[in-house]
Formats: structure tokens, C-alpha cells, sequence
């Protein structure tokens, strides 16, 4: 099989590096107000948001030019590190706890959320698996139990922070691994209905996820405890109507909106831009996953395919997650919009694998 080297995809560089410069300018205008009122000045948050898309922008363009099976080779200890740094969140003193959540570590000048990282880890270990075990993907305990419990250790010990959408996101980021892996339909059946019956324990384990799901069911059952923020995100998106009220003429940042830079900017963006501007924008994300899995297929080994099937998955599903809970057809988890949504561990880990993605569109068989 011949094999050729090329330019990196620009395609889906252009696009990357695009929705980066939109959730910029988002972050921008539904940061002003909350900006103001902590720090006195309205670009606090725009510009560390800017600081990281610079270092994510840097680190993309660096892993774009080492060799994707370099993660193949060290896939066990980048999955060691993970690890490590998932338990470290949870101790006390070390791991830092914001809303109920110990999420991050605090590095000093920032702070770090492992979980982010974990997601490309997980990718890694899970290529690794299926392309050197092709004969054994068909055989449950030898083929499919072993990364089976990898991912299941990564998502209860991110589940304990607690982050039900991460651990949610791994959870289908590893069913899509091992989909395109060669595992058999019945046992990824099996694996799908488990994943079900777990997570509605997990759901009914907790009162505040249980609540969650009655406001997803019911979203005028609490409007003013549970239900609020998904009510508050669908009359931002309704009053956004067609064409928007007008870029930073949103009324619902001025503290009607929880996370309005967070997971909830995409309400901010459909009222302030109308339904045709943020359509535009999420025809931009079908557009990057449509890409990716022609990379996927294009690639010139099997690692190569299923990470950048990971890498793909892992956009598509947290861009669903997102948008989904703004529109009230899908609960709300607390996932960011990738790309978008304010975030330096997030937009570093979203941009390293971009950057991955883009290394494996060099070389195509």
C-alpha cells in the first residue's frame, strides 16, 4: 500500500480555529455583565478565555506535526497519568470544590479539570486496544471486558466529583471506539443497555440528577428552583426569535441566566443572534464532524481510524448534550459547547485533539 504525506486538513483547521474566534466574541457579550460585577471590568473573562485559545492554538499547531502513533506508543502511561490525576481531585486539600463539585486542581495562576483530559486519554487507550486485538474483539471476556472496565474506573471515579455529562460523554465516546472497533452488536446491545440501567442508578443516587430529570419531564413543575435554568435558556432562545435581539443585547445574562458563559452561552448566542445566525454556527459543527469521520475513514491504520472517530465522537456528543439541554429536548449536564463555552481545560484538551485529528489527516493510505 502506497503512502503519502500532505498538508494537514485545512478544512477543519479553518473550521476550529473559526468557532474558536465565535465563542471569543460570545464570551465577550455574555461575560460583560457578570465580568463587571466581580472584577470591576468587563473583559476579565474574555481574556483569559483569550490566553487559552492562544496556548490551545499554539498546542494544535505543535501536535499537528507529531506523529499520531506517538499516543499509541505511550497510551498506558498517558492513561497512568489520567488516572493519577482523577483521584487527586477528590482528596481534599488538593482538589478544588466550586458549586457542590470538586472538579479542578488548583495549579497556582489556573486551574485545571482533569476530566477534560481524561476524554483524550481514554481515546488513546481504547485505539490502542482494538488495533492490536483484532482477533479478540469478537470474544466478550478478552476482547471487550478489559477496556470495558478502563472506561467504567475513568467514569465512576469522574462520576464521584461528582459530573454526571463528562462521565456520560465517556461513556458514549467508548461506545463509539467500540462500534468502529469490530466488537460484535450483540454485546454492544449488552453494553448499551448496562449503560442505561447504570446511569438511571446513578440518576435515582442522587436527588439532585433525579431532580434534573423531573425538570427535563416537566420544565414548570419548579420554575423557580430546579426548573429555572432550563426555563430562563428556552425564553432567551425564544425571544432571540429569527433574526436576534442584536450582539450584546441579550436581557438574560443581566443574572437571569445561570452559566451564561458556561454551558448555557448558547442561549445567550440564539437571543442575541437570532435562530438563523446560531443555526449557521451549528451547521459549522455538522460540518467538522462530517470531516472527521472522512479523516476516520481516510486514515492509514486502524489506530489512526479510531482515534479520530474518538476525537470526532467526542465533539458530536458534547455539542448534542449542550444544545440539546438548551432546547429542552435533552436534561441538563452541565456540558460546555465545545469550542465555545468559556473553559481553558476545555478548549486546551478540545484544541490538543483537534491537533491529533489533523496529524492523521497528513497521512492517508
Amino acid at each position: 500500500m502506497k503512502l503519502k504525506r500532505k498538508p494537514f486538513d485545512k478544512r477543519i483547521f479553518g473550521l476550529t480555529t473559526l468557532m474558536s474566534i465565535i465563542g471569543l466574541v460570545a464570551i465577550s457579550s455574555a461575560s460583560a455583565v457578570l465580568s463587571f460585577q466581580r472584577f470591576g471590568h468587563t473583559n476579565y473573562y474574555l481574556t483569559r478565555q483569550g490566553i487559552f485559545f492562544i496556548l490551545g492554538f499554539a498546542a494544535m499547531l505543535f501536535v499537528s506535526r507529531v506523529d499520531y502513533r506517538f499516543f499509541k506508543k505511550y497510551s498506558p502511561f498517558i492513561l497512568l497519568i489520567s488516572f493519577l490525576s482523577l483521584l487527586l481531585v477528590l482528596i481534599p486539600g488538593i482538589g478544588v470544590e466550586i458549586g457542590g463539585s470538586r472538579r479542578w486542581i488548583n495549579l497556582g495562576i489556573t486551574f485545571l479539570q482533569p476530566s477534560e483530559f481524561a476524554k483524550l486519554a481514554i481515546i488513546f487507550y481504547l485505539a490502542a486496544w482494538f488495533a492490536t486485538r483484532k482477533e479478540q474483539v469478537i470474544y466478550f471476556s478478552t476482547g471487550v471486558l478489559p477496556p470495558l472496565v478502563v472506561s467504567g474506573a475513568a467514569g465512576a471515579l469522574i462520576l464521584l466529583e461528582p459530573d454526571f455529562g463528562s462521565t456520560a460523554a465517556i461513556a458514549l465516546i467508548a461506545l463509539s471506539i467500540f462500534f468502529a472497533g469490530g466488537v460484535k452488536i450483540s454485546h454492544l446491545a449488552g453494553l448499551l443497555v448496562t449503560g442505561v440501567g447504570v446511569g438511571w442508578l446513578a440518576v435515582q443516587a442522587a436527588p439532585y440528577r433525579l431532580a434534573r430529570i423531573t425538570s427535563f419531564l416537566d420544565p414548570q413543575a419548579d420554575p423557580l428552583g430546579i426548573s429555572y435554568q432550563i426555563n430562563q435558556a428556552l425564553l432567551a432562545i425564544g425571544s432571540g426569535g429569527f433574526w436576534g435581539q442584536g450582539f450584546g443585547y441579550s436581557r438574560q445574562k443581566f443574572n437571569f441566566l445561570p452559566e451564561p458563559l458556561g454551558d448555557s452561552i448558547f442561549a445567550v448566542m440564539a437571543e442575541e443572534l437570532g435562530f438563523l445566525r446560531v443555526g449557521t454556527i451549528l451547521f459549522l459543527f455538522i460540518i467538522f464532524a462530517i470531516l472527521g469521520f472522512v479523516v476516520a475513514r481516510k486514515a492509514q491504520d486502524s489506530f489512526g481510524t479510531l482515534v479520530a472517530v474518538g476525537i470526532t465522537s467526542w465533539v458530536v456528543f458534547q455539542t448534542v448534550f449542550n444544545v440539546g439541554a438548551m432546547v429542552g429536548i435533552l436534561p441538563l449536564t452541565g456540558i460546555p459547547l465545545p469550542f465555545i463555552s468559556y473553559g481553558g481545560s476545555a478548549m486546551l484538551a478540545n484544541m490538543i485533539g483537534v491537533g491529533i485529528l489533523l496529524n492523521i489527516s497528513r497521512q492517508e493510505s
